[in-house]
């Protein structure tokens, strides 16, 4: 055990905590903060030796309860609105001082950690925890200080996070009594009311996405990446359910990670903001995700799921919590993980899209105003089913590929990924892992071998030499052939039976397109705007 002494206290005074009284743990190991997780009954440990524990009343994050403090330094630069919420300086100093007297007699679990797998980008973290458990989802998601390593570092950012202590919305200027308020002056984030482990790995991201773009000329992007043999680096975005996990864990390529990137100036490359993944396992097997399966160990952690009855085996395919079950393991419990989770310059970016309307190709070349567009637009659609009350597919748009965690306006993001293509010899590919044939319950879903030889043949440069031809609305580029893949589903409009409902579902999503960047218009400029679909056509 590492008890309370001189090294701890300096760190705890130094984020207001003038007096505790309860233990206090310092950069425990995994054993120890196992350990201390199932002696204060946080959780239990399954058959293959993780720990499962429950998140509480709240099973993801909560977006209409996470706050920007507004100030001198964040006024003209944030995108206010509802996915940055602005909070009064002063009552964030109230919350910080009332979380400090809360915390005083507890025990407390406190980490050292980094984001930022390259050197010159990191931040120095330090995370104050209430549970055993928390503190262990921290050592897994982010980057582990070598051993032996000072860590009594001044941080750059810290968080305090308190799932027992709950605000006083009337007094405290919150929504509800769990909140999750990032400020930039103070660097630090306050999270309490709610036990999501994801609110402090999305908090350090959301940090991330404004001070990167803004102050190291750095784009960071919402996006797993992989590397290959020949060192060439791949980036997928792509909402949840669109494969973005599955197609980026190739056994012949090396994961630089799952979900947190940054782009550097000049030839410098990208980097994984995380040493960790947290992925889903809603319906996870052996077979269909044997790397994820096989990380699911001592050390890891699996959140909100259930046992089959009478074991300790984990019921994967149980929803009875919330259909957001997931996993938390340091990236190196991944075989082929590349760590220090650096790579070169992109060669290939795909974006991700489950098109339940069945008119996207299942694959498309984009230039640099229709990758900027489609950037921007970070389109997928839910389909029949995922929802209570959707009956038919739902367009979903989340601007490049993350909305809810820039605290920048969409565009600063957009126009840094056009100057990346600009710069560097970078192909943009579309794929759609959705519908051909037919929408969301007359067409059927893009079997996933096509899907990986068409991504494939685009990592191996197959596609250089291929005919191109446009798509009449959309404006991409489909290819005529790819190796292994049936030639008649390249353009989608070949699929449909009825050739006129295609143009006029075709017709009716450039329409969504168009009525969803509405709100971007008057901020992006004419060479996103001529990645706009045509949606004049006539059906």
């Amino acid at each position: 055990m590492h008890p309370t002494g001189a090294n701890v206290s300096a760190r705890l005074q130094a984020l207001g905590f003038t007096r505790t009284t309860g233990p206090v743990y310092l950069n425990l190991p995994p054993a120890d903060l196992v350990e201390h997780a199932l002696r204060r009954s946080e959780g239990t440990l399954t058959d293959t030796g993780a720990l499962m524990a429950d998140t509480g009343k709240f099973t993801g994050r909560s977006p209409k309860d996470r706050f920007v403090v507004r100030d001198e330094s964040t006024a003209e630069s944030v995108w206010w609105g509802d996915i940055n919420i602005p909070f009064a300086a002063d009552k964030f100093d109230q919350l910080h001082v009332k979380m400090v007297e809360y915390l005083a007699d507890k025990e407390l679990f406190v980490r050292d950690a980094y984001a930022g797998a390259h050197p010159e980008y990191q931040l120095k973290l330090r995370v104050v925890n209430e549970l055993a458990w928390h503190n262990l989802f921290c050592y897994n998601m982010f980057l582990r200080p070598a051993e032996g390593a000072d860590t009594s570092w001044t941080p750059d950012f810290s968080i305090i996070c308190a799932p027992g202590f709950e605000a006083d919305p009337a007094v405290d200027g919150t929504r509800q009594p769990n909140f999750a308020i990032i400020n930039f002056a103070k660097k630090m984030i306050l999270i309490g009311g709610t036990g999501y482990a994801g609110e402090m790995k999305k908090g350090i991201f959301g940090v991330l996405n404004y001070l990167l773009p803004h102050e190291k000329n750095t784009l960071s992007m919402h996006c797993s990446a992989n590397i290959g043999e020949r060192g060439d680096t791949a980036i997928f975005f792509g909402l949840s359910g669109t494969g973005k996990t599955t197609l980026s864990a190739d056994p012949n390529r090396g994961l630089i990670g799952d979900d947190e990137h940054g782009w550097m100036p000049g030839n410098a490359g990208i980097f994984n903001f995380e040493g960790g993944c947290y992925a889903k396992v809603i319906d996870l097997s052996q077979e269909k995700e044997p790397q994820i399966w096989d990380a699911i160990r001592f050390g890891s952690i699996v959140e909100n799921t259930r046992f089959v009855p009478g074991t300790r085996t984990v019921d994967y395919a149980n929803k009875s919590v919330t259909e957001n079950t997931r996993t938390a393991y340091p990236i190196s419990f991944i075989d082929n993980a590349v760590e220090p989770s650096v790579g070169g310059v992109p060669k290939n970016i795909f974006f991700l899209t489950a098109d339940a309307f069945g008119v996207l190709p299942p694959i498309s070349k984009l230039d640099k105003s229709h990758a900027m567009y489609h950037f921007m637009s970070g389109y997928t659609a839910k389909v029949a089913g995922t929802e209570v009350g959707i009956t038919e597919p739902q367009t979903t748009f989340s601007a490049c590929f993350g909305q809810v965690f820039l605290p920048l306006h969409p565009t600063t993001y957009a126009e840094m990924l056009g100057q990346k293509m600009d710069e560097h010899d970078v192909n943009v590919w579309l794929i759609n892992t959705g519908w051909t044939g037919g929408a969301y319950g007359t067409g059927a879903r893009m079997k996933l071998p096509y899907t990986r030889a068409m991504i494939t043949a685009a990592l191996n440069g197959e596609l250089e030499d291929v005919e191109f031809v446009k798509h009449p609305i959309f404006g991409v580029e489909m290819p005529t052939a790819v190796s292994g893949v049936p030639a008649n589903i390249l353009d989608p409009r070949n699929t449909w039976h009825d050739k006129e409902a295609y143009d006029k579902t075709a017709a009716d999503l450039a329409d969504k397109f168009v009525a969803n960047f509405q709100k971007f218009a008057d901020f992006a400029n004419e060479e996103i705007m001529a990645g706009a679909p045509r949606v004049a056509v006539a059906v």
